[in-house]
């Protein structure tokens, strides 16, 4: 959460709320949106480790609020973000290791496994569609996260089927 809030202030300074606000338009509903309280913790800790400044702002009918703004430092940051790639490999996939490891635990049957993953994974299709459906489509950001998504999830499906025939 903490680099996605850096790069949302490379903008400009803006509060919490704001912040949130912010990443619930650009991203809809598709993605898992954290509570403010996770939003002022972050905060917080950038706040501390030097990335961002805070400034409290008055307001005439209302306690003050805190806005934020990035550093030198949490330029960078985000700059040194945006340059990496991103490596998520699924090398260390916890449904792989249920499989590997049923047959010696004797605890459990590999296809029982494979078939009740194939049932998840087609379940979570279906919210990602239903999902679509119902998101605007204007927002084009969540549209492809969606995408994204299933077409995952359809590599996963035939990643099981796979599976299913080298264990027949």
């Amino acid at each position: 959460m903490r680099l996605p809030l850096l790069a949302l202030l490379a903008r400009g300074p803006a509060h919490g709320y704001e912040l949130k606000g912010d990443l619930e338009a650009l991203l809809g509903s598709a993605y898992p949106q954290p509570n403010i309280g996770q939003i002022y913790v972050t905060l917080g800790r950038l706040e501390k480790s030097g990335l961002i400044e805070g400034e409290d702002v008055e307001q005439t009918d209302r306690p003050n609020k805190r806005t934020y703004r990035l550093t030198d430092a949490g330029r960078e940051a985000v700059a040194a973000w945006f340059d990496e790639t991103t490596r998520e490999p699924r090398v260390r996939d916890e449904f792989f290791m249920k499989l590997a490891l049923a047959p010696c635990s004797g605890m459990a049957d590999q296809v029982t496994l494979i078939n009740k993953q194939r049932r998840q994974y087609l379940n979570t299709m279906r919210e990602l569609s239903q999902l679509a459906a119902t998101e605007e489509r204007d927002h084009r950001v969540a549209q492809l996260l969606i995408e994204g998504a299933m077409l995952h999830l359809q590599a996963d499906l035939d990643w099981l089927e796979r599976c299913q025939e080298e264990l027949d």
